[in-house]
Formats: structure tokens, C-alpha cells, sequence
């Protein structure tokens, strides 16, 4: 089987039960390092509900997100700038860095927009935003490459949260992250493949742990680790002070209350 990242032969490495019924191969790369199950024939099926009913995480990482990225912007991007939340899930993520005082917008063509209604991202008009966000995307995608050409249509940066295969490679179901219950992960990534993304699609790469950031720009990397050790500690505190949230702007602008949106 061909690698999706960088199109070497694959090793099949182990098989297991997928949605508890499936039987299914895992290949890793030689060259890369990149985790892929076979053609993932039961993802309609894994989407039944678009979150999964394990991750009991997701608020929780949101929160976390949301602190690390609002340092991040504050001090290295255009604070006033659009920024995009791609594959959004319900709109957590987007009224978050809304209510702190960014202006993100939302789009996610499988889940129900729950908490960001009214600041939809029409992807399809010819609009760049400062930064694509991707947060626990990469792991769901078939076809990483075509994905990341998207983002890149769309921003010259994006930041998106994956685990990092363990080295050694842990063996199936002995690690949390290969979700064979859910079924809804099937790329798996090491910082190797991470670094042939972005190789492949010349771009600068940033390792934050989860945290990982891909871009057309160059960045100090010494200052990105100090702002995410430090961003509980301060930095997101002064941030938010020097922000102007947006949570009763958009209320006026939701309810068309135009004058006082404008003046609040």
C-alpha cells in the first residue's frame, strides 16, 4: 500500500477491531513514519454523530487551545485581522477566541454549528485569513495532502493540535489516540511525517507537543516555547486585558441592533 504522505511502500505493522466489527490493516511508512489504516471503507458509519462519544476532552482542550492561540496571535499576527476555525465541530473553538476579542469565523461541512451561529465561513469565496486553525483534524483526514492544499488556499498559516506517534511505535490497543472504538482516526503522524508535509508543500515547521504550526512565515522558535510554557502564567491574562471581547458586539449584531453594536 502507498504512503498518503510522501508515496513510499508501506509495512502492514498490525490489524484490529474497528467500531468492535471491523476488521482492519494499519501501515506504517519506512520513509516517513506516517500510520494509516487501509481505505477506510467504514467512515460513514464512525460519523454517525461527527463527535465522538469518547472524547470527553473536548471542552476541556478548547480552553487550553484557545489561551495558547490567543498568546500566539496577540504578539506574532495582525490581532485585528479574520481568522478561520476549519473543521469547527459545534463552534466551541471560535466563540471562545470571539469572546476573548478575535474575530474568527466557523466552518465545518459534518457538524451542526451550535455555538458560533452567525459567524459561518463561506470557504469558497476569495478571502485569506491571517490563520487557518485545524484542532484535531489532521488525525481524521483520508488524504492529508489534498486537506493541507485546501488551508493553504485559504491562509499562509495554519495551527492544528495531532498526538505524536510514541517511538517506539506502541502496539494496537495500548495507545488511547488509535480510537478503534470511534473509528474516526486513520492518519497518524510522527514529527518526521510532519516534517515531510511541510517540506512537501515548503513550509516552516514549529513542534509545540500537540500544539504544531505550519507556515509560509518564519517565527522565533525560542519565543513560541516560551509563550506556550508561560501562557498560563501571565501572558494570556495580559492578553485578554488588551483585548476588547466580542460577546455583546455579536449579541447587537445577531439581534440587528446596529447602533449599539457599533457603540458598545
Amino acid at each position: 500500500m502507498q504512503c498518503r504522505v510522501c508515496e513510499s511502500k508501506t509495512v502492514k505493522t498490525f490489524n484490529s477491531l474497528v467500531l468492535h466489527k471491523y476488521s482492519v490493516d494499519y501501515f506504517r511508512c519506512p520513509n516517513c513514519s506516517f500510520l494509516q489504516t487501509e481505505q477506510p471503507y467504514w467512515l460513514n458509519e464512525a460519523y454517525d454523530n461527527s463527535i465522538n462519544i469518547s472524547d470527553t476532552g473536548l471542552l476541556d482542550r478548547n480552553i487550553s487551545f484557545s489561551k495558547m492561540l490567543a498568546v500566539l496571535i496577540y504578539f506574532n499576527f495582525n490581532k485585528d485581522a479574520k481568522f478561520l476555525d476549519y473543521a469547527g465541530g459545534y463552534g466551541v473553538f471560535t466563540r471562545l477566541m470571539r469572546d476573548i476579542g478575535f474575530d474568527f469565523y466557523w466552518n465545518d461541512p459534518y457538524t451542526q454549528n451550535l455555538l458560533a451561529k452567525g459567524f459561518k465561513a463561506d470557504i469558497n469565496i476569495d478571502l485569506k485569513y491571517e490563520l487557518v486553525t485545524a484542532f484535531e483534524v489532521f488525525e481524521h483526514l483520508v488524504n492529508p495532502k489534498d486537506e493541507i492544499e485546501k488551508m493553504l488556499q485559504l491562509s499562509d498559516t495554519i495551527v492544528f493540535s495531532t498526538e505524536i506517534l510514541p517511538d517506539p511505535m506502541p502496539e494496537a490497543g495500548s495507545w488511547w489516540y488509535h480510537g478503534f472504538e470511534h473509528g474516526q482516526h486513520i492518519s497518524f503522524y510522527s514529527r518526521i511525517t510532519l516534517m515531510e508535509l511541510a517540506k512537501h508543500f515548503k513550509l516552516n515547521y514549529y513542534f509545540l507537543e500537540s500544539f504544531h504550526l505550519f507556515s509560509r512565515k518564519i517565527f522565533d522558535y525560542k519565543k513560541l516555547l516560551i509563550m506556550k510554557k508561560f501562557r498560563n502564567y501571565g501572558l494570556f491574562q495580559i492578553v485578554k486585558k488588551m483585548m476588547k471581547s466580542k460577546t455583546m458586539t455579536d449579541y447587537y449584531l445577531l439581534t440587528n441592533n446596529k447602533k449599539n453594536a457599533k457603540e458598545f
